[in-house]
């Protein structure tokens, strides 16, 4: 029971195997087969069984089928013999028809292979076309890339570069010649970098040959502007009336207007060739290197190297020459080069964008600022020539005013200017005192003769004097002065109008102006003029009589001492009121002076005591006196009343100092050889003769009455400086006695 119920359950089992070996494809039966292996023993048996039960099944189904349908199969086998030969009619027809359109055909195959051809060869074509249509846009470019080359438009040039690069390769980067193009840009963007170079490199060198013209230019231009403002507000000061002195309006005026007249005259003139820097130089080479440069994207390494080379063109044009200091060429040669290369930077600040900044152009002047400076002070110290000096000092002043023109600091310039005039004041002292040492020896230290109106007022206009009494004597007469004095007065204004011109276009107020002109003037007098009276006092060849004259030429220099001042304030319109007005030291200079030629006349006088009482030549042994005084002291006192006759023009104290120490001398001198140690004896005749001597001194040096100097001085006082030689001689009397 058990085995039949197990082959009831492996039945259902094998008929699905079977509906799955009929249903599915014959790649996976495998599996499906191998199910029947993996069942009970006797499954494999079984499934033949069932298998071959199948099979017999299927072939009595395929039986019935045929049987069902073999006289159809038959009638159709019969029908298929009956058209076999209308068939094989038909052949021979179709093939017959076929080889008769073979033979049609060929002629429109061969038309239609043409065809076929030209349409292929039009298909070519316009594929060419459209491809050169797409090439020839690039072709074009490269093209016209090469013309901006060989015309030298580097710039044009990379942005056809930058176009090709960008819009037209990619359209044709397919194609051999694009890469061979897209190769070779490279090598074109280094060739207009090293071109662009070298056509910087050639600017550089143009613009430091030309930096001078450049320099030259533009000063003069600064100068023609400076001196039609200038000579503007000269007019207008006039017009309204701002002129002190009234007397000198009109020639003020008149001067000033002609200088206008001029000055537009040379606007006008100048007008038409007014010249920029544009105008000088090419500043293309600089645009088109900058651009490209950006354009490159190189543009920091540009400006790095601009900035290095002009940085070294600087370092050269601030380097002078050994010889600048001999001549006015020198300095000017080289302020025109500073302000052409200055001229030239900020003309780059201010049309390009980036290439040099305000910072670095400052950072430059006050180098190059710095180094001015010190080249000036050390080549303005080698100056002598005052008109070489102020030379100097108006290049400075136009080279300051240049440059401040395009906004540069010039405030140490005009520092330094202070320190060269104060040299150059020391110069002009040097100069003076040459030309008071020619006035001296030219000299001929005695009053000034005037024969006629004329001639007296032509003294009278060289030199302010004023004397009634002189007025009103008739011609001919005298001024007291000699000629030296108005000459001295005339070169004491010149100085002045000389140091005037220094402090010109300084940009310092009247007052500071005024100051400086007095204190030069105080040198010039304290120092120059007294150092050179001081020296001409101490000559040798400089007798009482010019002594005389020197006394009374410092009076009347002291005299006008205020008119001088007078003379200032007329230039620089500051009142003598004002209370930090420096005066002229003209009192103590003219004093010292005085005072060195008093005590060299009490010296002299002496000395010339000296030389005729040497000539003395007593005999002290004779036995009676002569009777008439000795020859030496006759020529003695003559020389003395000449001498004394001179000190009248001498102040009252001055003469009467001077006759008392010539007195005083006298008898001393006398009485030093009445008791020389080497006199052993002297006769009572001897004595008597030396005393007749003593009294012939006192009374014939004083018997003109007409001599102011006697009734001047006490004439005891004269008497009193022979008293001790008449005790002497007493003494000498009794001595002789006694023996």
């Amino acid at each position: 029971m058990a085995e039949s119920a197990e082959g009831l359950g492996t039945i259902p089992e094998h008929e699905r195997i079977l509906q799955e070996i009929e249903s599915t494809d014959t790649a996976c039966v495998g599996p499906t087969l191998r199910s029947v292996y993996d069942d009970q023993p006797n499954a494999h048996k079984k499934f033949m069984e069932k298998l071959d039960a199948c099979i017999r099944n299927h072939d009595k189904e395929i039986e019935k089928m045929c049987n069902f349908h073999h006289q159809g199969f038959v009638d159709a086998i019969t029908e298929l013999l009956k058209v076999r030969t209308d068939a094989e009619k038909l052949k021979v027809q179709v093939t017959d028809t076929n080889r008769r359109f073979q033979d049609a055909g060929k002629e429109v195959i061969v038309q239609t292979e043409d065809i076929i051809r030209c349409r292929i060869q039009q298909r070519n074509i316009t594929t060419v076309v459209e491809k050169l249509q797409l090439c020839l846009p690039v072709l074009e470019m490269y093209s016209k890339l090469k013309e901006q080359m060989s015309a030298k438009r580097y710039y044009s040039a990379l942005k056809t570069m930058e176009q090709l690069e960008n819009v037209y390769f990619p359209r044709v980067s397919q194609y051999r010649f694009c890469q061979l193009m897209i190769e070779n840009l490279p090598k074109l963007r280094e060739n207009i970098k090293e071109i662009s170079m070298s056509d910087l490199k050639d600017f550089l060198e143009s613009i430091r040959k030309h930096s001078d013209k450049i320099g030259e230019t533009a000063m003069k231009q600064a100068h023609q502007q400076k001196t039609f403002s200038v000579a503007l507000q000269k007019q207008n000061n006039i017009k309204f009336g701002k002129n002190m002195r009234i007397n000198n309006d009109r020639i003020l005026e008149e001067r000033n207007e002609i200088v206008l007249k001029h000055a537009l005259e040379e606007e006008d003139e100048n007008e038409e060739e007014v010249l920029t820097v544009q105008d000088l130089v090419d500043f293309s080479p600089v645009y088109r290197c900058l651009h490209i440069h950006s354009v490159l994207g190189s543009e920091e390494t540009f400006e790095n190297y601009y900035r290095k080379q002009r940085k070294k063109q600087a370092r050269l044009v601030l380097q002078p020459q050994s010889n600048m200091h001999e001549t006015v060429d020198g300095y000017r040669r080289y302020f025109t080069q500073i302000v052409g290369f200055f001229v030239v930077e900020d003309h780059i600040l201010h049309v390009t964008q980036g290439l040099v900044t305000r910072a670095y152009t400052d950072e430059l002047w006050n180098m190059a600022l710095s180094k001015i400076i010190a080249v000036l002070r050390a080549h303005s110290s080698y100056c002598t020539d005052p008109d070489l000096v102020l030379e100097l000092k108006n290049l400075i002043v136009i080279f300051a005013d240049t440059l401040q023109g395009y906004g540069f600091p010039v405030n140490r310039l005009f520092d330094l200017l202070f320190e060269i005039r104060d040299q150059y004041n020391e110069t002009l002292l040097k100069k003076w005192a040459g030309v008071f040492r020619d006035i001296f020896e030219e000299d001929n230290y005695s009053p000034i003769p005037v024969v006629s109106e004329e001639e007296y007022k032509i003294v009278i206009s060289k030199f302010p004097f004023q004397d009634p009494d002189l007025e009103k004597q008739s011609f001919p007469k005298k001024f007291p002065m000699s000629q030296s004095v108005p000459h001295i007065y005339i070169q004491v204004k010149e100085f002045i109008y000389a140091s005037l011109k220094f402090s010109e276009s300084l940009h310092r107020s009247s007052t500071e102006i005024d100051d400086m002109l007095r204190k030069s003037t105080n040198l010039l007098l304290t120092r120059t003029l007294n150092s050179c009276l001081l020296n001409l006092i101490r000559k040798p060849h400089i007798g009482l009589t010019e002594l005389v004259q020197i006394i009374i030429n410092t009076t009347h220099l002291e005299q006008a001492c205020k008119y001088l001042e007078d003379f200032i304030t007329n230039i620089t319109n500051i009142s003598q009121e004002t209370v930090h007005t420096t005066r002229l030291y003209g009192l103590s200079t003219f004093k010292d002076a005085r005072h060195a030629a008093e005590g060299e006349i009490y010296t002299k006088l002496n000395q010339k005591i000296d030389e005729f009482v040497q000539l003395a030549d007593y005999d002290w042994t004779m036995s009676e006196p002569d009777g008439r005084a000795s020859g030496y002291l006759m020529d003695l006192i003559n020389f003395l009343r000449s001498i004394f006759q001179v000190f009248t023009h001498l102040p009252g104290k001055v003469a009467q100092t001077a006759c008392m120490s010539a007195c005083q001398h006298l008898s001393t001198s006398l009485m030093q050889m009445l008791l020389d140690s080497e006199l052993k004896q002297i006769s009572m005749g001897a004595v008597q003769q030396f005393n007749l001597d003593v009294i012939q001194c006192e009374y014939l040096l004083f018997e003109d009455g007409s001599y102011c100097l006697v009734r001047k001085l006490q004439v005891s006082r004269i008497f009193s400086l022979f008293l001790p030689l008449h005790k002497g001689i007493a003494l000498t009397i009794v001595k002789e006695r006694h023996i």
